[in-house]
Order: structure tokens, then C-alpha cells, then sequence
């Protein structure tokens, strides 16, 4: 699951709260925290979601934040019916009302921690901004919500609080509220929550058992919106349930330019893994998410720019892992490239019986893309 990064920006003056806003949204925060009366302000600077203080409704915010100035900051003293609390019977009448709510509870001491547990019941997000805390009280609040479907948002003051909340008890928070004006910190938040909660996937070493010219077919490119290192490629393959790890075009030919943003992946058919579901090469589009993997199995989130299919020259390569049987077909040119053992790219030109590369391999099969348990036969 992607986490969130949400910058809170309802203090100070408005140079000051648009600066950290504009390096927000140039960083790739997902939503802003703001006041009621800068939710406009907001929306001018560029299209994301808003976030806004407000017990009334009244605002335009894409969500109505309950507890400042109120229970939850400290503002009110906590009432001793934490069912009559005015911060939850605001969040229920606003979420009667339609209304995507959040809580926003500053914990103080265990007092708080209980009240922020029974506001994010009633809410579908809650903010947990800690004083002297650092991992205990969201401990709780984790493991006392896990059956309640709430996100729980918490606050930080930099990079290093960001890790430790997007880490504890390995599910984590699902983001964090970045209260801070260092541009590096914001920078650094946003690229600690794009790999925080996506799990390493586990590659096997598959031995090649044929290589073998099959004609003419229709082959995809998949041009990416990101650059791609030695190493990284997608996992594609002729039956969903094993993928060869294809390297991108990062490198030197003495035939054509690097593209390190391509991967020659393989003809129309051919599935490649999309997070934890996998696609057809074919139905891919612009703008759609696309994983990139590298040779350890790390996975990272790209954006499909655009699709090249062309009529080209294609060889089936075969390959045996665990007594599974791996298949792809692949145009037959010298800059397509599978992944060995030591995570160096390998041209299929080169491919012969014997070698060893990178795959993966799972034993459920898919309906549409999705893990099941039956059998499913691919040959």
C-alpha cells in the first residue's frame, strides 16, 4: 500500500506557509493541511487534494479536519464521556453529512492516546501528532485500530521521524504529517514514503532450456516517465504465474543510444507485473502505474509514458526454475536484455542453453490479473 505525505501548513504568514506548500507539491505530497480560509489559496497553486480545519462543514476542502481548537489540541479540557465529546459529534454529523472527515489529536499523555482511538472510529483518517513521544503511543493507536477501517496519519518534524512512523510495527502509520520548511526534508519525506510499504519481492534462479527464432510478431515497448539504472527492469512473462526480470535499455550500445526510461518487454500478449496484480502488455496506456524491479527484488512505482508496439523479429526463450517452466517471447535483437545471477544485464543475442537468470515465479494462478487459489494451466 502507497503512504501518504501530507504537508500542514496553517501557521505563519502566507509567504512563509506558500513556500512550503509550492516545494510540497513540486516534491509529490498528496494532500496540504490547511485553514478554512486558504483552501482556495491552495487550489490555485496546483491541483491536490486539500485538507482544511473546519468543525462547521462550510469549507471546500476535499477533507474536514475536527480537533483544533478543540478537544483534540488541548483547547477544550477532554470531556469525562468521551462519547460526548463535541470533536466526535461533529466528525459523525460531518461524515452523515458525506463528508470525508479526519481527527487531529495532539497526544499529550494517555489520556489522549484513548481519545484519538475512539475519534478515529468515527473518522476515516486520524492525524496523531505526538509531544515528547516518539513510538509507544502510535504503537497503540496501530494496533487498537487495526480492525477499524480509519488511515492513521502521524505527525513528524523531519525525514528521520518520517522512517521511524512509516516503520512501526513493520505495517506502519499510513503516512505521516510533515510539519517543517526544509525543502530537504519535504524532499526527502516524499522518497521515504514511495518505497515504505512495498514489500521486497523474492526472484529465483532459473536455468535457460531454449532459445529459438519463431518469426514475426508484434512486440511492446513500454516507455516509462522514469530512468531506470543497471539492473532494473519488469518482470514479463507468457504465463502470469513466471516472469522473466527484462532489463531496461540503460545500457551502451555501439548500435543505438541508451534509453534507460524503455523496456523491450515482449510481444502483445505477454503479461507484466502491475504491484501485486499483473496486466497485459497490450491494454497498457499513458499515465498508467507500472512496477519497476530490480536484480535484489526491490520494487519501485513508474508511470507508463507511452506504448510502442511494432512488427519485429521474435524468439521464444524458455527457462526451468524449481521444475516450473518460465516462457517469454522476445524480439530478437542485441539491446534486449534478461538479468543474471550477478544482476548484470544479459543480451538474448548472447542467450544460450544453460544460463542463468533472474525470474519470478509464484504457484497460484490469476483471473483477470488477480491471485487465486485453483489451477490454471498455461502452456
Amino acid at each position: 500500500m502507497n503512504k501518504e505525505v501530507w504537508i500542514k501548513a496553517d501557521e505563519n504568514d502566507w509567504d512563509e506557509r506558500k513556500d512550503r506548500i509550492t516545494t510540497g507539491l513540486e516534491s509529490g505530497v498528496d494532500c496540504i493541511l490547511v485553514n478554512a480560509n486558504d483552501v482556495e489559496r491552495v487550489r490555485e497553486l496546483g491541483d491536490i487534494n486539500v485538507a482544511a480545519f473546519g468543525s462547521d462543514g462550510t469549507t471546500g476542502a476535499d477533507i474536514v479536519v475536527v480537533g483544533k481548537g478543540g478537544e483534540g489540541d488541548g483547547t477544550r479540557p477532554l470531556s469525562s464521556d468521551i462519547g460526548g465529546s463535541l470533536d466526535i459529534i461533529n466528525a459523525i454529523r460531518l461524515k452523515e453529512e458525506g463528508r470525508k472527515v479526519a481527527g487531529y489529536v495532539v497526544i499529550k499523555n494517555k489520556a489522549y492516546e484513548n481519545f484519538a482511538v475512539e475519534l478515529g472510529k468515527e473518522c476515516d483518517i486520524l492525524i496523531a501528532v505526538g509531544t515528547d513521544w516518539k513510538v509507544i503511543p502510535l504503537e497503540n493507536l496501530i494496533a487498537n485500530l487495526q480492525d477499524v477501517n480509519v488511515q492513521i496519519i502521524s505527525g513528524v518534524r523531519n525525514a528521520d521521524e518520517a522512517k521511524l512512523a512509516l516503520e512501526t510495527l513493520e505495517h506502519g502509520s499510513d503516512g505521516v504529517l510533515l510539519d517543517s520548511d526544509d525543502p530537504n526534508a519535504i524532499k526527502k519525506t516524499t522518497a521515504l514514503a514511495e518505497i515504505s510499504g512495498v514489500r521486497k519481492i523474492e526472484l529465483t534462479t532459473a536455468t535457460i532450456t531454449k532459445v529459438e527464432p519463431v518469426g514475426m510478431a508484434d512486440r511492446v515497448c513500454v516507455d516509462t516517465c522514469n530512468l531506470m539504472n543497471r539492473g532494473e527492469g519488469m518482470l514479463v512473462g507468457s504465463r502470469s504465474g513466471g516472469l522473466f526480470l527484462v532489463h531496461s535499455e540503460s545500457e551502451e550500445s555501439p548500435y543505438v543510444a541508451s534509453r534507460p526510461f524503455r523496456v523491450n518487454a515482449g510481444a502483445v500478449h505477454a503479461y507484466v507485473r502491475v504491484g501485486d496484480r499483473t496486466r497485459y502488455l497490450s491494454e497498457l496506456n499513458s499515465g498508467d502505474e507500472i512496477t519497476i524491479v530490480d536484480s535484489d527484488g526491490n520494487q519501485r512505482q513508474g508511470i507508463v509514458g507511452r506504448i510502442k508496439i511494432e512488427r519485429r523479429p521474435m524468439m521464444l526463450v524458455e527457462a526451468e526454475a524449481n521444475g516450473e517452466i518460465v516462457k517469454n517471447i522476445l524480439q530478437n535483437a542485441e539491446t534486449i536484455r534478461l538479468v543474471d545471477i550477478s544482476g548484470h544485464p544479459l543480451s538474448v543475442a548472447d542467450l544460450k542453453e544453460g544460463d542463468q537468470v533472474l525470474v519470478y515465479v509464484e504457484s497460484s494462478g490469476r483471473h483477470f490479473g488477480m491471485k487465486v487459489d485453483e489451477t490454471i494451466i498455461e502452456k
